[in-house]
């Protein structure tokens, strides 16, 4: 799943300068009792890699669009016979337009393991409590899923679309090493879900600490518009070892070291795209301090400049911020040694590394070789190997009608473009020619939620206001 701190971190500052909105209220939606049991009953079914089933979720969501009218052959459910658990679900609404491609809309099925005795609540039951929807997958990412699914009901009742509206549920979105449906579609089943754009996680909207049903401020929302490429190395070190009692200098676990320490004080180039000089531009402007200025300050001079580089210094204060203008690679897992009286033979980690999008990852294979030095140590991929990121374009075919709806539903609220530094499906996606946005709409707060963590939740609000914006764009799109 995608993280969203930074935006979290522009929130609390845009606070300062902006009149920030409660959400516009919504009409009573006599369909709001069915949205409710969709989202139930998705979150009720338990998804995750250990013991759950996407191909279960996957049969429900199709049940409900078949009952709402879609014939089977507008449905597709897929799984593959090595892994009949992790299956997803394809459905198409034609247009009448013969020239007019479609849109695909994407959200993923899976969550996040959830340990019972860890949570105050059962993390497969849906709770509502003091404004909240509680349980794994609340927000990440059956939110949107449930919203999907609604939508496509709703739009097979209405009049005819003119463009196709295409919705794909996949299986895998958080485990890299296990199957994934929306790299399965894109490389076996393109045709099905080929759409011009696609829209998936990855935007939305931040509170002021407090959702909006606790006196809280919606103080933005944002369009992702590309996101970093996810790899992950292998450095490992070897020798002969011996008797731990006669020590060498020569010894796996120090060379290894060695390597991480010249990894760590390494620094990946600047680099900017068109997303993150909107994305400084605008969120700098947000701000009414020195930072919102170097932040602007980095939007508006060319890399190298002195005004960029004096600009840079303070934006690298910001973690966040300093892992957007670059790659980054950081060592997440150690392991070395076979006993406690023997010289180490071998000693490895695993780096993860975020590369900006234009790099591949034999790229950065390479430019970690330099930066270790050594070579004594081996610099090797790990699978899976993900495609290269590719940042779609500022589109106002594309970012127009999010940001006119956003001004109608989140009156005064900045709409701000921004690349993830996480990771999503879309990729999967863009490495086939399907630019892929992440949508604003639901909200939620600068602590995260519980996502991926402890007591997931998401306001009601956000919910449903999500749900109405959301219904609003897709027909803004194929109507």
């Amino acid at each position: 799943m995608i993280t969203r701190s930074a935006i979290s971190t522009i929130a609390l500052a845009a606070m300062a300068t902006a009149t920030a909105a409660q959400a516009a209220p919504t009409a009573p939606d006599a369909g709001e009792a069915q949205f409710r049991s969709i989202y139930k009953e998705l979150v009720e079914t338990n998804t995750t890699v250990s013991s759950g089933s996407c191909t279960l979720a996957a049969e429900r969501m199709a049940a409900h669009l078949k009952a709402a009218g879609y014939a089977d052959s507008q449905l597709t459910l897929f799984s593959t016979p090595e892994h009949p658990k992790d299956g997803g679900l394809v459905a198409v609404l034609p247009g009448t337009s013969k020239t007019a491609k479609p849109i695909l809309l994407l959200a993923h099925l899976d969550v996040v393991e959830a340990k019972r005795a860890d949570w105050e609540r059962d993390p497969f039951t849906l709770i509502e409590e003091g404004g909240y929807f509680y349980g794994r997958g609340t927000a990440d990412d059956k939110s949107m899923a449930a919203i999907w699914v609604d939508t496509m009901a709703r739009l097979k009742a209405g009049k005819p679309l003119k463009r196709t509206v295409k919705m794909a549920l996949t299986c895998g979105e958080e485990t890299t090493w296990a199957f994934n449906g929306a790299q399965w579609l894109a490389q076996n089943k393109r045709d099905l879900i080929d759409a011009e754009f696609a829209l998936n996680e990855g935007g939305g909207g931040d509170t002021d600490g407090k959702g909006l049903s606790e006196g809280g401020k919606l103080v933005n929302q944002s369009i992702q518009v590309g996101e970093k490429a996810v790899q992950n190395y292998r450095l490992e070190t070897r020798n002969p070892g011996g008797h731990s009692s006669i020590p060498v200098r020569e010894n796996a676990i120090y060379e290894l070291a060695d390597a991480l320490a010249r990894l760590r004080d390494h620094e990946f180039p600047t680099e900017m795209s068109d997303t993150t000089r909107a994305f400084f531009a605008k969120a700098g402007a947000a701000r009414g301090d020195a930072m919102g200025k170097a932040m602007q300050a980095l939007a508006s001079n060319p890399i190298g400049s002195p005004a960029f580089a004096e600009a840079e210094k303070l934006v690298n204060t910001d973690r966040t911020y300093h892992s957007k203008l670059r790659t980054t690679c950081v060592a997440t897992l150690l392991d070395g040694g076979h006993a406690n009286n023997a010289l180490p033979q071998r000693a490895g980690a695993n780096v993860n590394c975020r590369i900006f999008p234009g790099h591949s990852v034999e790229e950065i294979q390479t430019a970690l070789q330099k930066v270790v030095a050594d070579p004594g140590v081996t610099v090797s991929l790990v699978p899976p190997q993900r495609p290269l990121a590719k940042a779609p374009a500022l589109d106002p075919k594309i970012i127009g009608p999010m940001e006119k709806l956003s001004a109608q539903y989140f009156p005064a609220v900045p709409v701000v473009p921004d690349m993830s530094t996480g990771a999503t499906d879309g990729i999967f996606l863009e490495a086939v020619g399907i630019p892929t946005y992440g949508v604003p709409g639901p909200w939620g707060n600068p602590d995260g939620n519980g996502v991926h963590g402890l007591n997931e939740r998401i306001e009601v609000k956000s919910l449903l206001t999500g749900r109405a914006y959301l219904y609003d764009l897709v027909n803004a799109y194929a109507r």
